[in-house]
């Protein structure tokens, strides 16, 4: 079946299976990636307070970059320690950057600015020093994922940030670059865009549910817990009035009491899960970016072909004398006459050279386009390795934890059954 003329142009053909030799080159830049050469770490975090950019008094959180060069490492020799402050907005800023100068990329998302999903005995302030402590974790998470990133790792601006304490914001703005959030409806959307943005927005409201879960869950075992501790009170009363059963008591008492309060070290070791399953949470942003720069580049291929469409009718009407749709122009011509043979020329020429300009400009897109699809599809089936790697081993190590905390549990019971054995 034809397409019409209106539908505008197809979507970019699916690409092809990767040539052996781009595999290679693939694993070759993954071999010449920047985590190869040198050591990034975010050691510390710090409170400071300052004046803002209104001069205002401000208190924020600074977090120590650390980077160490591997090569000289490998010689036998202790290369010295890099090192240089930044805030989680010049965190922000950098990964802005990266996300307008690389659209077809998936770009690492942030730890978050403030703690979300949490239970109800944890802190949701943004300077409380547990949650610091996790988005240092975070901001480290940021840096490696970037540095080991076949492409990103390549930035020098990425660079400057990591290792030059001054002149790297003039060097982002040098750039002019600027974060836009525009929405476009498309005549032919791309469907397999189309689906990664369904899976996306599925993939953020599922773990979004299961980090809900868990919060409920931690509520839940916390009290549980808790409530042990008056277990350990109850035979701690108890053994003070009998003697033969005294000690026994009293040593079940203690079992209990340390079972009451090893839940606080169990939910700060799961935070860190949860922390994980929220790195892909905010990871379902990052692919609707690449999906809504991909419906950007659409719409202006449609528009280019629509304005090329439209130049060629006009051409054809100039040429023929007819005019076959409403128009201005026509109505015009009704009123005032006709233009002369060399007018209709003069515009025919200026038209033919606007649909050769169409025509190139055409191409083009439709070039950028493909080179947008095939690089952008590469990234993503990187990305969904990753996923499918990362959760699968946060889900298991969550479970292990799980599993051990329940045997925890049956030995604690197991200790007091013994000292109830020797009453």
């Amino acid at each position: 079946m034809e397409r019409s003329r209106e539908d505008g142009p197809e979507p970019p053909p699916l690409p092809p299976e990767e040539p052996a030799a781009e595999q290679r080159g693939r694993a070759a830049a993954m071999e010449d990636c920047l985590l190869k050469k040198i050591e990034i770490s975010v050691s510390e975090a710090e409170k400071r307070t300052g004046r803002n950019a209104v001069n205002m008094q401000e208190t924020y959180t600074a977090y120590l970059i650390e980077t160490r060069a591997v090569e000289s490492q490998t010689e036998g020799q202790c290369s010295p320690v890099d090192s240089l402050w930044r805030r989680y907005s010049e965190f922000e800023l950098l990964r802005n950057y990266l996300l307008v100068t690389f659209p077809h990329i998936v770009v690492p998302p942030l730890p978050e600015k403030r703690a979300e999903f949490v239970w109800h005995k944890l802190s949701a302030d943004n300077m409380d020093p547990d949650f610091v402590e996790r988005r240092r974790i975070g901001l480290e998470n940021f840096l490696l994922r970037v540095a080991s990133h076949p492409i990103l790792c390549q930035d020098k601006i990425f660079y400057s940030f990591l290792t030059q304490e001054g002149g790297w914001k003039e060097m982002v703005n040098e750039t002019g670059f600027q974060l836009k959030q525009s929405h476009v409806k498309v005549k032919n959307p791309d469907k397999r865009f189309t689906e990664l943005k369904h899976y996306s927005d599925e993939l953020q409201s599922v773990i979004s549910h299961l980090l809900r879960v868990r919060a409920r869950v931690a509520d839940r075992l916390y009290g549980v817990y808790k409530v042990h501790g008056n277990y350990g009170r109850v035979f701690s009363e108890w053994s003070a009035i009998e003697k033969e059963m005294g000690d026994g008591l009293q040593s079940a008492g203690h079992h209990m009491d340390v079972y009451s309060s090893s839940i606080d070290d169990i939910l700060e070791e799961e935070e860190h899960y949860a922390d994980q399953l929220k790195e892909y949470l905010f990871y379902a942003e990052a692919l609707r970016a690449v999906c809504r720069k991909h419906e950007l580049m659409q719409y202006d291929l449609e528009m280019a072909a629509q304005d090329l469409t439209s130049k060629k009718q006009q051409c054809e009407e100039l040429a023929t004398g007819t005019v076959r749709t409403f128009s201005l122009k026509g109505m015009t011509s009704k009123l005032f006459g006709q233009e002369t043979p060399e007018q209709r020329e003069a515009k025919i020429k200026v038209l033919e050279e606007q649909i050769h300009e169409g025509e190139e400009q055409l191409k083009s897109k439709n070039l950028e386009g493909r080179d947008f699809v095939k690089t952008a599809w590469a990234d993503i089936e990187r990305f969904k390795e990753q996923k499918n790697r990362d959760l699968k081993e946060a889900l298991i190590s969550y479970a292990v934890m799980q599993i051990s905390m329940c045997k925890k549990g049956i030995q604690v019971w197991t200790n007091a059954k013994e000292c109830f054995s020797k009453m």
